[in-house]
């Protein structure tokens, strides 16, 4: 007796867990959250006793609190028709999480009646109600994209998995940029030209908001605060910026999110220097889970975003997939709901695949990226024709700062022409390859890009001339 009593105090006191035996210890676990210890024994309890009520509610409660949420629908089902107490509060939020959202709103609304009537506060309720009618607005709406590949990588190192080209910037951990080691920031985005950064920082309320800088020569200037309403929700973190410099993909946390942090989408309005309200990105991006860290590879005509779905802590999957000029979605009246529901949750990238020659060009064009070798050092930065007796090969070259300053613009739109003819090239051989409706729709696009090309083509060279002129004047 003396050894058992002290073998029971080593295991308090070195934090050994031991699963519940009675039902008066299942239940004092379950009402401390403890739901992972208290499974095992409402287990042994509803199968000795599958009609009872109470044993069907807390079993049920276990398996949806510990990630089981498809388990727990029998039990939770049992419970509701026992009439067991909560019952239906926890049967809506088990079909949320897979993505039954029917069926939560329907148990939800009953649940509101029965507090009704029994005069206790629905506030609680009527919110989760909301977010199931949002999901369920997100699943009427799950967008047609074609993801090519996915890989699990360790979270803490994600972003190494990010195989961008130079044309498309650059991502860092905010540590690691910023030389902290204090976990003050999520992740920083830096522009192609590396003149800007949009990265996320902890405040003094302890939530991540999304900041910018501007490089002012050879330094950096003060973080500003995006304006809008980016960051009134409870974290935003990860963001990236297209090349057209306005429009922003980022991740946030709060009421908008099914749930953790979801993917959200808004663009920059320079007549009212703000950003406009943001999207959420919808599904099959966004998730009960985690998901996260959207990039759109412009130049190589690739996307990709992490998310924690199905992953052991830890771990984050990495998907990739080919970015669509336009959003088409599935259609969600005659589609079968199973097969609907599996191509919002990410079941299996195969199912995606309606195109074989776009897969195999996409996988292609990622194998290329994850393949290539950092380039030797160029022996000069650029190639710029003065005049008959001067050719610049660098920016320390150029003797009027008028003239630096116009060719760092005549830079930009080089770089910008060079993004958007690849789009447009990219653009070019899917119209090629498309059916008459797709061609339709991507007419319109293409007749856009081409005009924005030409109209490039014209400001760079008024740029080159600009800059020709403001440096002969100093070198005369």
């Amino acid at each position: 007796m003396k050894k058992q009593y002290i073998l029971l105090l080593l295991f308090g006191l070195l934090g050994i867990h031991v699963s519940a035996q009675t039902l008066a210890q299942a239940k004092a676990l379950y009402e401390k959250g403890r739901y992972e210890q208290a499974k095992p024994a409402f287990k042994k309890f509803v199968k000795s006793q599958p009609n009872n009520g109470n044993y069907n509610l807390w079993y049920g409660v276990c398996c949806l609190k510990t990630g089981e949420a498809e388990t727990a629908i029998k039990y939770l089902e049992t419970a509701v028709k026992r009439r067991a107490t909560s019952g239906q509060l926890y049967l809506a939020q088990a079909y949320d999480a897979t993505y039954r959202f029917e069926d939560a709103v329907n148990t939800y609304e009953e649940y509101i009646t029965e507090l009704a009537k029994r005069k206790r506060s629905t506030t609680k309720a009527e919110k989760l109600l909301e977010k199931s009618k949002a999901n369920l607005r997100m699943l009427k709406g799950v967008e047609q994209v074609c993801f090519i590949d996915s890989f699990v990588v360790d979270k803490k190192d994600f972003l190494e998995a990010y195989k961008l080209s130079p044309e498309s910037g650059k991502l860092f951990m905010y540590d690691a940029y910023f030389g902290n080691t204090g976990g003050k920031g999520g992740t920083v985005y830096e522009t192609e030209l590396g003149n800007k950064i949009y990265y996320s920082e902890l405040q003094k309320d302890s939530t991540l908001n999304i900041l910018s800088r501007n490089k002012m020569l050879d330094e950096w200037g003060k973080g500003n605060m995006l304006p809008g309403i980016i960051n009134e929700s409870m974290n935003a973190n990860y963001p990236y910026v297209l090349a057209d410099g306005i429009t922003i993909y980022y991740a946030a946390d709060g009421p908008a999110s099914m749930d953790g942090y979801d993917i959200f989408v808004t663009r920059y309005n320079m007549n009212a220097d703000t950003y406009l309200t943001p999207e959420n990105v919808g599904m099959p991006f966004n998730s009960p889970y985690n998901d996260y860290m959207y990039v759109i590879d412009e130049f190589n005509n690739l996307g990709w975003f992490a998310s924690d779905r199905y992953q052991p802590e830890g771990k984050v999957c990495i998907y990739v997939f080919i970015p669509n000029v336009s959003k088409q979605v599935y259609s969600y009246e005659s589609m079968d709901k199973d097969k609907l529901i599996k191509l919002a949750r990410l079941h299996s990238i195969k199912d995606t695949w309606t195109d074989a020659s776009l897969v195999a060009d996409a996988r292609r064009r990622l194998q290329e990226v994850m393949q290539e070798k950092p380039e030797a050092k160029k022996r000069h930065e650029f190639e710029f024709v003065i005049d008959d007796g001067h050719i610049y090969y660098k920016a320390a070259d150029f003797r009027s700062p008028q003239a630096k300053a116009q060719f760092k613009k005549y830079l930009q739109l080089k770089d910008s022409y060079n993004q958007q003819q690849s789009k447009l090239e990219n653009l070019r051989t899917r119209y090629s390859r498309a059916n008459q409706s797709e061609k339709n729709d991507m007419a319109p696009a293409i007749l856009d890009l081409e005009k924005r090309v030409e109209q490039l083509v014209a400001e760079i060279n008024r740029a080159a001339i600009q800059v020709r002129k403001l440096e002969k004047q100093t070198i005369k």
